[in-house]
């Protein structure tokens, strides 16, 4: 088992560190990946126990990976070969799960980002919101949280909106009273769900737009775990003048990852051609 060429990705996001452990070659593929929630520890000390809770079920060692790759927050990965940045590890990764993509579309915690690529998933060009919290994961989660709702219940929540009404705050603090004023008005939670998605995805349809993305549009990052999220998307591009191809993929959260792990790959091999070379 130890002589075929294994990487690994890992993406230390701003909620949760993704892990993917992958054999490397013509047709990578996925051997073994996993989730873990940050909550109130450290990331670094998470980082380490998911890597090595990775290999001791796949029954292998730090020396058997080739090369360890992280993302996102790097610095908290204390035995890394190598260090990606996350825009290329989401367009790598994106264009893994759905190669026929040409937009990648980056749904993090802290902020949302569209990527445009080409076939082999290189980045061409990049539009991405600012660092206001309410057009990210992290303000879903925390009006979740308000509103009683574990963050997995909040994409079938959504769905079943009627009136939709949007928080008109543009910053987390606004958004958030906005909110709170919804609940004592008598909003229901699904049209205060439905209004928070269809508020971030007007941002991700204004981000395409901005960019002249192409599709079709693949959706990475946690949101795009969130079929209620997907589902505002698709309905703001339908009403704008693009109409956009939204493509998601069960493991959209491991696109960094992923795409860290396949980096990591190409890098290896690489570097082991330029060690034969200078032999010869």
């Amino acid at each position: 088992m130890n002589d075929k060429l294994y990487t690994f990705g890992i993406d230390v996001g701003g909620s949760y560190i993704k892990a993917v452990l992958m054999e490397y070659g013509d047709n990578p593929v996925v051997v073994s990946k996993r989730t873990e929630k940050i909550r109130k520890r450290n990331p670094s000390t998470v980082a380490d126990e998911l890597i090595n809770f990775i290999l001791d079920k796949n029954n292998l060692k730090h020396e058997n990976i080739a090369y360890l790759a992280s993302t996102g927050e790097g610095e908290m990965v204390q035995h890394k070969t190598g260090h990606f940045y996350s825009m290329t590890t989401h367009a790598r990764g994106g264009i893994f799960l759905k190669p026929e993509a040409r937009t990648v579309v980056d749904m993090g915690a802290l902020f949302v980002r569209a990527i445009k690529i080409n076939e082999r998933g290189k980045v061409l060009d990049y539009k991405m919101t600012g660092q206001c919290a309410s057009g990210s994961g992290q303000f879903i989660e925390n009006i979740s949280r308000y509103l009683g709702l574990a963050i997995e219940e909040v994409g079938d929540i959504s769905l079943k909106a009627e009136e939709p009404e949007t928080p008109s705050g543009i910053c987390a603090v606004l958004a958030e009273t906005d909110v709170i004023n919804m609940v004592s008005r008598g909003i229901s939670t699904p049209d205060i769900i439905k209004g928070i998605h269809l508020s971030i995805g007007g941002r991700v349809v204004r981000l395409l737009s901005s960019l002249k993305a192409e599709s079709p549009v693949v959706l990475t990052g946690g949101m795009a775990m969130n079929k209620g999220m997907v589902q505002a998307i698709e309905e703001l591009s339908k009403e704008s003048k693009y109409d956009y191809e939204f493509l998601t993929h069960p493991d959209a959260i491991y696109a960094g990852a992923l795409g860290a792990a396949l980096w990591g790959g190409f890098r290896y091999l690489k570097l082991k051609e330029k060690k034969v070379a200078i032999v010869k």
